[in-house]
């Protein structure tokens, strides 16, 4: 029995005409900044601030760097800014001082020097030669 697969999850769904519904808030707002702007400003000085407002609140609705939305992105730009760059660690501080255990002073347990002789010298170096593979 064949099912259907949902296919192209992450897409969202299409509000007005081809804007999803953030897109279609974003154009919203823009229109009511330019409307702020032209009742505030005359003409010339309306049309100056109008294209950079309109440059940025379409930034915001459809540019999506690396598949994010803008807001994100510039999100996460400042939180890289605010946010220490090294991270350093440092060992806890201990205020309780270390017990240690009593030692023993044991006679057999200091390592004796061992005896190297011409054969067993002969003997190391043929298995570093052989790099450990006996004949």
């Amino acid at each position: 029995m064949m099912f259907s697969v949902p296919q192209f999850i992450d897409v969202e769904d299409k509000i007005a005409g081809p804007l999803t519904w953030k897109q279609l808030l974003w154009m919203i707002g823009m229109g009511a900044v330019l409307l702020f702007f032209f009742n505030l400003f005359d003409t010339p000085l309306f049309i100056i601030s109008a294209i950079p407002t309109v440059l940025l609140f379409a930034a915001f609705a459809f540019y999506k760097p690396d598949g994010f939305p803008l807001t994100t992105f510039i999100f996460y730009a400042i939180l890289f800014l605010f946010r220490p760059k090294v991270a350093v660690w440092e060992r806890p501080v201990n205020t309780r001082p270390l017990v240690k255990a009593p030692e023993k002073k044991n006679e057999d347990s200091i390592a004796q020097p061992k005896e190297i002789n011409e054969e067993k010298l002969k003997e190391l170096a043929r298995i570093l030669d052989s790099r450990g593979t006996s004949r």
